[in-house]
């Protein structure tokens, strides 16, 4: 894939860019490296600072990066200016909550025998980041706020459908005063990655993608021992039940299928009703797609802009007409707008089967596949057959029925009466085929730390003369 901006409203390419040859990213990786030896040390008063002006600069940016990424990803201007808002919360968040998360952890030092034990958490180094186009600045934001607080590098890869976002994030945070090279843009295709990965000087990694660029960063990291965080695909299960406020709930379907044209891991992409709701439920859905405007992204009156690339587009007809072959009904949707650009409409199936490819893969794309349901027992256990296990929601009244979708769902999260969403404030990641680790909070912040035991004994003049070793391991 050429490193290019293309518009997905037009189809028409804008700008390419030259990939780094072997030399320049020879010293990319090399300043990276040196960086690391002194970014480390540097106070963390220091980082809190340019992690707050990051966010200042951020925002008086908005008219410019929203612009920007509508462009390169076709998100409405809307959307783009709620993602650029949220980066700029996160940079805050890390910038007050930080410090106290590096402080050393106090433990049992009595237990131990120790005058002092501490876990400390220490920078690994290099971090390589891997992140796709869907939300250019906030999936790579998750990464480099927790990482640059924590004093890590960052090397950016990032789609290479968006690389004037990707080199916006590099230009931030210079701006903003971090020390040069810090956090580095690499305009490189995924075949170098493995290059990249398997240098002694890059310490981990993490990828947001498909769970087939997971398995193969995974396997590459495996070989050479370096961790990894992976947050992968999503088919979140959104479950309706009798006791639901159904109005409610299908308005947040709408947004939690439509949200970013579609195209969301955490997006509900398949809804299980029950039985005794599914009729009202179906129409109000239904109603509520059929009535988003779909356009331009820079109109603000657009609810759903294009898919981002021609290939997406071709996948979700394809999905569709699967479907559509093999029984199921579009109720609203199902047919490509005759205009320029990469656009499909919100639509709608009903009547799924196992046959269908959309009963067990995710379609990237404004597509709701509906199933009824006899039991929340039912929709769990559906739910739950799925290689993924990213988000859910429950809309229920019912607190037995809260309690067990809780404890019985197969995800990383669980919203109530909610639509699943990510903040600073809360751990974001799945399991299955979604992935592993945790981004956000301090657990995404000390995924790349090393959480380092500290025993410090007793002063000589303070041991007796009787004391003895303990059995080591």
């Amino acid at each position: 894939m050429a490193i290019a901006t293309t518009d997905p409203t037009t189809g028409q390419t804008l700008r390419t860019f030259d990939p780094l040859t072997d030399e320049q990213l020879e010293e990319a990786l090399a300043r990276a490296a040196a960086a690391a030896r002194s970014y480390r040390l540097t106070p963390v008063e220091d980082r809190v600072r340019w992690l707050r002006a990051a966010a200042d600069a951020l925002d008086a940016d908005t008219d410019a990066v929203a612009e920007l990424m509508t462009t390169e990803m076709g998100k409405t201007l809307t959307a783009a200016k709620a993602e650029i808002g949220k980066c700029a919360a996160a940079l805050r968040w890390y910038a007050e909550h930080g410090p106290t998360l590096l402080e050393p952890e106090p433990k049992d030092a009595g237990a131990v025998g120790a005058e002092q034990a501490y876990v400390t958490y220490q920078p690994i180094g290099v971090v390589l980041a891997v992140m796709p186009w869907n939300f250019p600045l906030w999936q790579a934001m998750r990464f480099a706020a927790p990482a640059l607080m924590a004093g890590n590098v960052g090397l950016l890869k990032h789609a290479s459908n968006v690389p004037q976002t990707a080199l916006y994030l590099a230009e931030l945070f210079r701006k903003a005063g971090f020390p040069d090279d810090v956090f580095q843009t690499l305009l490189i295709g995924s075949g170098t990655i493995e290059r990249v990965l398997r240098d002694d000087r890059v310490a981990a990694a993490t990828l947001t993608g498909s769970a087939p660029a997971g398995q193969s960063v995974a396997a590459i990291a495996g070989d050479v021992l370096k961790k990894t965080v992976l947050e992968l695909g999503g088919a979140d299960p959104f479950i309706v039940m009798p006791s639901a406020d159904l109005d409610r709930a299908a308005d947040v379907a709408v947004t939690a299928r439509c949200q970013n044209n579609g195209q969301s891991c955490i997006a509900a992409k398949r809804f299980f009703v029950h039985r005794d709701v599914a009729e009202e439920f179906t129409r109000l859905f239904a109603e509520k797609l059929a009535a988003l405007p779909v356009g331009d992204p820079r109109d603000p009156a657009t609810k759903v802009g294009p898919l981002a690339t021609e290939s997406g587009r071709d996948d979700v007809e394809a999905y569709v007409a699967d479907a559509v072959e093999k029984g199921a009904t579009v109720v609203v949707g199902g047919q490509r707008p005759d205009r320029p650009g990469w656009f499909y409409p919100p639509t709608l199936l009903t009547g799924i089967t196992p046959e269908m490819r959309v009963y067990d893969e995710e379609v990237f794309g404004p597509v709701a596949a509906l199933f009824t349901v006899d039991s929340l027992g039912e929709a769990i256990e559906i739910a739950n057959g799925h290689p993924y296990g990213l988000g859910s929601n429950l809309w229920s009244e019912d607190e037995g029925e809260r309690a067990e979708f809780v404890r019985d769902i197969a995800a990383g999260m669980a919203f109530v009466n909610g639509m699943t969403t990510s903040y600073p404030e809360l751990p974001f990641g799945g399991v299955k085929q979604s992935g592993y680790g945790r981004e956000l909070t301090e657990l995404g912040m000390r995924e790349f730390m090393n959480a380092k035991t500290v025993w410090v004994g007793p002063r000589s003049d303070q041991q007796s003369s009787g004391d003895t070793a303990t059995a080591s391991e």
